[in-house]
Formats: C-alpha cells, structure tokens, sequence
C-alpha cells in the first residue's frame, strides 16, 4: 500500500547520549545490518571528533543541525509524463523528505570517501555541510540548479 501512514515517528525514542530525535533518525539511517550500537558509536565518535577539531565551540549537535539544515533541498524534480513526453517538473518538497534527503546526501557522500574510518569521513562531511561546502552541499546545489532550469515546466506540478 502506498503512502500509507506508519507510527515510526511516534515509537522513535531520543538518542541516549543527547536526547535529540533527530539525531536518532540519523543513527537509524547510518546503520547497516541491524547493528545499531555500531552505528551509535560511528555517530559519537564523529561527534568528538569534530569537538576536537572546533574545541567544542560550537558544540556538535549544533554543527550536526546546522550541517542538516543547510543540505535540505527546498524544491527538486520530478519526472511528469505529459501527452507522450516526460518533463522535469520543479516541485516544493515537504519537511519530513527534506530531513531524509540529507541525511541521505551526507551519508552517501560520507561512504564515497573511502580509504579513513566512517567516523572520520563522517565527521568531516558535518563539518563542511555546516560551513556551507561538500559533496552534499553540491549535491542539494546541483537539485535547485536543475529546477531552476526547469522553471518553465512549473506549470505542470498539479
């Protein structure tokens, strides 16, 4: 069934160490295989990492919200098939999809840096996301640059 209604937001409990359920949404997505605790561990060890790096002013849940807020997308394409031809229709995209598209683009670009341990690469991506700079600041970039340039097919986004 499609866009059905779930209780995932209700049952989602606060992280244990800050109490931010953002945070926790962003554990879940970092974790592979069921292994929360190793994701738990990536996500706070790139959290004392970047209080090394900025020593802890600002904090790091500030940097890891400032870091999401700057990577939302606010409008993005998508695909509309109109009388046999599709086009790139620009759209305004909802908070909740906002938050999961950058947690999406930081981790993607956080995993694409191989060679350093994920907390490292992690940590890192934070960092730029949060000074206005990275491969997932160029990735929510590069999404308004394509539905700037489809403003003229606006109209078909009913």
């Amino acid at each position: 069934m499609a866009g059905r209604i779930t209780k995932s937001e209700v049952q989602l409990k606060p992280d244990p160490k800050h109490g931010d359920k953002l945070l926790s949404r962003f554990i879940n997505c970092i974790m592979l295989d069921g292994k929360k605790s190793v994701a738990q561990r990536v996500v706070y060890d790139a959290f004392a990492e970047i209080e090394k790096r900025t020593n802890g002013e600002p904090s790091a849940i500030d940097i890891f919200h400032k870091a999401i807020d700057n990577v939302r997308p606010n409008v993005e394409v998508r695909s509309k098939r109109v009388g046999g031809a599709n086009y790139q229709v620009p759209m305004q995209v909802n908070r909740k999809r906002q938050t999961s598209l950058a947690f999406r683009w930081i981790i993607k670009a956080a995993r694409a840096d191989k060679g350093k341990p994920m907390h490292l690469r992690l940590s890192r991506e934070l960092l730029d996301a949060a000074r206005g700079e990275g491969k997932a600041m160029n990735t929510r970039d590069q999404t308004h640059r394509m539905a700037d340039a489809n403003k003229a097919f606006a109209h078909f986004a009913w």
